[in-house]
């Protein structure tokens, strides 16, 4: 595919860096004041210590999709209406550190990313031709990441309504779509609304929809326990 087709069809041009070549060396001493060592310590906070990242990355190596931080995350600048992305091309998932700040920013990114990667490693995800794999795949990211957890909702001014958690994942949802393919909103909506009863009832490998780090926690433990006694069948 021309590759400038393929920056504009699939959302490549938010993530300029990854058009670039090898990146130059810094000094250890530089390094430590850089945008990308404090996302980089903050990616190896989320993967040691979020519930929701420990589950799916103990799920994609039961699943034989092991994650390595050096080889499957990058730190890059990316344009500044996205916080990360999962590039196909390179199974590597983007998170923008010009754009996360905060802890709670970063897991919540890498948990959303990692659902991708998971439904990756677990499917066959046509996601370049297949809109309406694509679209599931944001619906389940949305709902069983945090995104639309209560915390995170109040935190954007957002407040209850009667199916709030599922108007917000539809938003989402549909947002994340707008963003890398070149579709109409009404198209987009309309793909939403045909995957969104069954995408958003699959709740792998949570097993529930996790609305808050408790929640997480239940499931991980849960799924290890599940591991274990597979282990000694």
């Amino acid at each position: 595919m021309d590759q400038s087709k393929q920056e504009k069809e699939y959302g490549y041009e938010l993530f300029p860096e990854r058009n670039t070549g090898p990146k130059k060396e810094k000094s250890f001493v530089k390094s430590l004041f850089t945008s990308q060592f404090k996302c980089e310590v903050m990616l190896k906070l989320a993967m040691e210590t979020s519930p929701y990242a420990k589950l799916l990355l103990s799920a994609m190596n039961s699943s034989g999709c092991k994650v390595i931080r050096d080889r499957h995350f990058a730190c890059e600048d990316c344009d500044g209406s996205v916080s990360g992305g999962f590039d196909v091309a390179s199974s590597q998932i983007v998170l923008c550190q010009n754009n996360i700040h905060q802890q709670s920013h970063m897991n919540r990114v890498v948990t959303h990313e990692l659902i991708h990667a998971f439904d990756h490693c677990r499917a066959h995800v046509d996601w370049f031709n297949n809109l309406r794999h694509l679209a599931c795949s944001e619906v389940r990211a949305a709902n069983l990441s945090g995104d639309c957890s209560f915390s995170s909702e109040v935190s954007r001014f957002n407040f209850g309504m009667k199916q709030h958690h599922q108007e917000c994942v539809r938003d989402r949802a549909l947002r994340s779509i707008l963003a890398v393919r070149k579709i109409s909103a009404e198209e987009a909506r309309k793909i939403v609304d045909e995957v969104f009863d069954s995408c958003s009832n699959d709740h792998a490998p949570f097993g529930r929809i996790p609305h808050g780090s408790k929640d997480a926690e239940f499931a991980y433990r849960d799924h290890e326990s599940r591991d274990r006694y597979n282990a000694n069948l």
